[in-house]
């Protein structure tokens, strides 16, 4: 169980403490992703292991940022809380089902191009800026 802090100035030390480690993680998350898509076609000429090693290392990363995520949310008050799950929630579902949506478009041949998961990943983080956005002047 986390250490609660005692006074309002602790409380925010430790907010920003875990932000900017939440950062650092999303940085080097950004990083080996870039590094994993990249390398084979700029680095190592498509070898093999070494694309696969950059994937692992991109999970192992990935998992790192989850916990920092988790950690960070922890540290927040109730109403920041409240404003994070709300947001998520909302990329979620728009996420799933917008994302259905667009696959069922792409499979039908209804769209003229392939639909690309980082179109939906620029849905799902807009959605989730604006829902938390929306939730900070909702609650404040």
């Amino acid at each position: 169980m986390p250490k609660v802090s005692s006074t309002p100035a602790e409380w925010s030390a430790t907010v920003r403490t875990n932000t900017r480690r939440l950062g650092l993680w999303t940085a080097a998350w950004t990083a080996t992703m870039a590094i994993a898509n990249f390398g084979p076609r700029f680095v190592w000429d498509a070898a093999d292991w070494l694309t696969a090693l950059a994937i692992a290392v991109n999970l192992a990363v990935g998992a790192g940022m989850i916990l920092a995520n988790v950690r960070h949310l922890k540290s927040l008050d109730e109403m920041h809380q409240k404003v994070q799950l709300e947001a998520m929630g909302l990329s979620l579902g728009v996420g799933l089902v917008a994302g259905l949506a667009y696959s069922n478009l792409d499979v039908t041949g209804l769209i003229g191009f392939h639909a690309q998961i980082s179109h939906l990943v620029i849905l799902m983080g807009l959605t989730y800026l604006v829902g938390t956005v929306a939730g900070l002047r909702k609650y404040r």
